[in-house]
């Protein structure tokens, strides 16, 4: 059967939590009325994060996984990237190593993408932090809520949280998204929801559960980093350079089977997870 979600996990030394993660997701997928696939893309990882994303690959059960490597870090979002243009499923879905979100909550991305609703749905703390079990330290909590302001400021994006490292994409529409962006590290999630949204896909920003998880790659330095790629995404979009690939998302956008519900044979339309008040909040 061929998988109706492709779960992509980049991970850059990971090699002590990916195990364990890795067994969680396929727990939680092969529970599931859907055939899935998982991708992890080892980001030129120096310690064992390859072996142990295969050892575990042994416990996938009836879930498809593959690894995809390459020797050279080049930063999450090159592995994101990657990861979402090897995707096999209509939908594809991006979640950082550590399941800071936890996968339960993949419905809430995955729902109301299938049910032909949305182009893109991505996890935001910031809309219910009651939904955060274990916050990140008071300084980068802050520094979080700066970036998005400047965000905001730099892009005009009407969304409160453009970090958390859980989003879907309908990839029939989102393909030019994703091949048009160029940002490789901490910006990569702000260049693909701007591109998005310049195309006018229907875009869905959802609360979800988030803990801290120790151990996170984000540094001052590479906080630091998104306010010059911020400068530079805003340069890159008054020299034309994501032209071509808004207007393709666009065309795609407008034809009827892209705005249809994602079946399987035989399958009835499923409902969407976002609520009434969320999905009137369409982008």
């Amino acid at each position: 059967m061929s998988p109706s979600l492709s779960l992509i996990f980049p991970a850059f030394n990971e090699s002590a939590r990916l195990g364990k993660t890795l067994r969680t997701t396929f727990d939680y997928l092969n529970a599931q009325d859907y055939a899935a696939e998982v991708i992890v893309v080892d980001d030129g990882s120096a310690d064992d994060t390859p072996r142990v994303a295969e050892r575990a690959f042994a416990d996938a059960g009836r879930t498809e996984a593959r690894l995809v490597r390459y020797e050279r870090n080049r930063g999450k979002g090159y592995a994101v990237r990657l990861g979402l243009l090897e995707a096999r499923a209509p939908v594809a879905l991006f979640s950082d190593s550590d399941l800071s979100t936890p996968i339960e909550e993949t419905p809430k991305l995955f729902g109301p993408i299938r049910s032909g609703e949305y182009d893109i749905v991505f996890g935001s703390r910031a809309l219910d932090r009651t939904l955060i079990g274990v916050h990140q330290p008071w300084l980068r909590e802050q520094s979080g809520k700066v970036f998005n302001l400047a965000v905001r400021l730099a892009t005009r994006l009407p969304f409160s949280d453009t970090q958390c490292g859980f989003k879907a994409f309908r990839m029939d529409v989102c393909r030019p998204v994703v091949e048009g962006a160029l940002i490789d590290r901490f910006g990569f999630d702000v260049e693909l929801l701007y591109v998005a949204h310049a195309a006018g896909l229907r875009l869905l920003e959802q609360p979800v559960r988030w803990d801290d998880a120790e151990g996170s790659k984000v540094s001052f330095r590479s906080g630091l980093q998104g306010f010059f790629e911020l400068r530079e995404l805003r340069r890159q979009a008054k020299r034309g350079v994501y032209d071509k690939a808004i207007a393709r998302a666009r065309e795609l956008s407008r034809r009827p089977d892209t705005r249809a519900p994602i079946l399987a044979a035989a399958e009835p339309a499923p409902e969407s997870d976002a609520s009434p008040e969320l999905a009137a909040r369409r982008i």
